[in-house]
């Protein structure tokens, strides 16, 4: 198999370093973290996760240790292929975690939550922390400053948002972020992106205004693909970082090694 063809955006080869693969499985895109020696070297979008692709990457970084964070279902020899080869671990609700959960059923909590909020408690230890997922769908999660995972909120992604026009309405086109868009709309599409794009800032503006209205001196993190098309329509201050779920995965993965 040509790996470059696999992988075709990354730059790292084989050194005598110690590797760790983050994986995240979400409900958009596959993707992997590269750590080395402890740090975040790069990330890779995989265009499937079946034997030949992981046997490829593995092939490529040979890793120490994996990690795999999916919200899907992924492909069943993957995890045994991952634990053949490496210290594998699949984050679930059984996993030690720097964090504790008093909130209903910790086993429905969802593992890229789980990872955004190890990162934060990571980070930024003793402090309060509202961290949000930019995916398919946006999580808000609040974790305290005793490391007390509280919950948060869930509402539909920018994706999500506009692919739901599209398909639930007769002639509304499909239209694909852009961050360079009016407050007023002159056509379909600009009213679309203003609407969509706009509207989210807003969301966000608003639900961390309300955590401010209840609590008081916290970080508020942002993260995720989609993080760069918001951040320049924000009001609020926050530490922007899209790829902050690798980094809770690999201390999550050091945790359990």
């Amino acid at each position: 198999m040509d790996i470059s063809k696999t992988f075709p955006h990354s730059n790292l080869r084989i050194n005598m370093s110690t590797t760790t693969l983050c994986f995240d499985f979400g409900n958009t895109r596959l993707k992997c973290g590269v750590f080395t020696d402890g740090k975040f070297v790069e990330e890779l979008v995989l265009v499937d996760d079946s034997d030949a692709t992981i046997r490829a990457l593995l092939a490529q970084f040979h890793p120490t240790r994996s990690i795999l964070s999916s919200v899907i279902h992924h492909n069943p020899g993957l995890e045994e292929m991952l634990r053949t080869e490496t210290r594998f671990h699949k984050l679930d609700h059984t996993s030690k975690v720097p964090i504790s959960t008093p909130v209903g059923k910790p086993d429905t909590i969802g593992a890229d939550r789980l990872a955004l909020t190890v990162a934060a408690v990571t980070l930024f230890p003793g402090k309060n922390n509202l961290v949000i997922g930019l995916g398919s769908a946006i999580t808000y999660n609040y974790v305290n400053k005793y490391r007390e995972f509280m919950g948060g909120g869930i509402s539909p992604g920018m994706e999500m948002r506009f692919k739901s026009l599209h398909t639930l309405t007769a002639k509304l086109p499909l239209v694909k972020a852009d961050w360079n868009f009016p407050l007023v709309g002159y056509d379909t599409r600009t009213n679309i992106l203003s609407g969509v794009m706009l509207g989210l800032a807003k969301e966000i503006d608003g639900i961390i205004g309300a955590y401010e209205e209840k609590y008081d001196n916290f970080n508020v993190l942002l993260s995720g693909g989609d993080a760069g098309y918001f951040t320049r329509h924000l009001k609020k201050k926050i530490f922007v970082d899209p790829f902050l779920i690798y980094k809770g995965l690999y201390a999550i993965s050091e945790l359990n090694s």
